[in-house]
């Protein structure tokens, strides 16, 4: 009796440590395409996933800090990893939001692998966030609409003469200004020093009041191309990846506009006091490595942000995942990165708040 009471409990004790050896955690991304391409691309694949050890809880949400500051400073932390932008990648993290990350222990050859952004040594923003995708706010249109001449510039975004209709643009200010100053003639490597020089700024917003009376604001990924389709607004800023995926997997009538794009990231963080911290560390370095991040692009046309992903993708092609080549439709290659402007996350860190009080003036005085 003792014997098959020892044995019971030391099997209560290994299946107890097999169901917290990887504790089921929480994923938190912004829906749509995107969160499916890292289910298929980082989750699906994840060992501990594949062999039944754990199971990953997907959430969606807008964006911001605030859900996370509100778990944190309360104690109740139930987010694990979170997708994030470079902006609160870099506030969340002097706000002690996220945990910091080692990377030492990654990949050989991870923060090597990350081109240079801008912003330091290896493409790092930030101890606390992990370096994962380039995307872009590009212009998308449908070509139908335009039965003549097509737009290709974008000064023909703001050139609502030339190029009659109504635009989307989204309710934040990012992006929206250096496309402005795109525009208004500065060269894409230009626009951050113009920007951020005395007078960069109201620049931005003069040239912004060519829209006037013509713009519907958006907030939500999937919106500008529902407006595109609808004939709402002949040309929207959108994100690539949602107008990528669109393309590809639907045969949706889209077109770009690549000059003038706003390229930028995603990173993936964990939040501070993550009750599964180890296993989401674990995660993070799957979801970072080469493969992870090809694969991820089988489903959304979002480019590898290292190198060695691109690569992948470049021997693999055709490499969406229904046998069409996806290359086209990327934001990083090196064609279409002369004539990008690279976003300073930094920068936008530091006068996110105020930009956004005077963008909101502005949208409210042009409905």
């Amino acid at each position: 009796m003792f014997k098959l009471i020892k044995v019971a409990f030391l099997g209560a004790i290994a299946l107890a440590f097999a169901a917290t050896a990887y504790a089921d955690f929480t994923f938190v991304s912004w829906g749509g395409a995107y969160t499916m391409s890292q289910q298929k691309g980082y989750i699906d694949t994840w060992g501990p996933v594949k062999a039944g050890k754990t199971k990953i809880a997907v959430e969606n949400y807008n964006g911001g800090l605030g859900e996370v500051k509100a778990q944190v400073e309360s104690g109740n932390v139930k987010w694990d990893v979170v997708d994030i932008l470079p902006v609160d990648a870099i506030n969340g993290c002097d706000e002690g939001l996220f945990e910091e990350l080692d990377f030492a222990s990654w990949e050989d050859g991870y923060l090597e692998s990350i081109p240079d952004n801008g912003t330091g040594e290896g493409g790092t923003i930030s101890a606390c966030a992990a370096p994962q995708i380039w995307w872009t706010y590009v212009v998308i249109f449908d070509p139908k609409a335009f039965p003549g001449k097509k737009p290709t510039k974008m000064e023909d975004f703001f050139d609502v003469e030339k190029f009659p209709g109504k635009r989307g643009v989204h309710t934040w200010p990012q992006a929206v200004l250096e496309m402005a100053l795109v525009a208004d003639g500065v060269k894409p490597n230009k626009v951050n020093k113009i920007l951020q020089s005395t007078g960069g700024v109201d620049r931005a917003f003069t040239k912004l009041e060519d829209l006037k009376g013509h713009v519907v604001h958006w907030s939500a990924g999937a919106q500008p191309l529902e407006l595109v389709k609808s004939g709402e607004v002949v040309m929207s800023i959108a994100y690539n990846g949602r107008a990528g995926a669109a393309i590809l997997s639907e045969g949706a009538s889209f077109d770009y506009i690549w000059d003038g794009q706003v390229l930028d990231g995603d990173w993936i963080a964990i939040v501070k006091g993550s009750p599964n911290k180890d296993e989401a560390i674990e995660f993070l370095k799957h979801a970072t490595t080469c493969a992870g991040q090809a694969e991820q692009a089988k489903y959304i046309t979002y480019g590898p942000m290292r190198t060695c992903g691109l690569d992948i993708i470049k021997k693999g092609e055709p490499w969406f995942h229904n046998g069409i080549a996806v290359l086209p439709h990327m934001p990083n290659t090196k064609k279409r990165l002369k004539k990008s402007v690279l976003t300073d996350p930094v920068w936008w860190a530091d006068h996110n708040a105020e930009l956004k009080e005077q963008w909101s003036a502005w949208m409210a005085g042009n409905k």
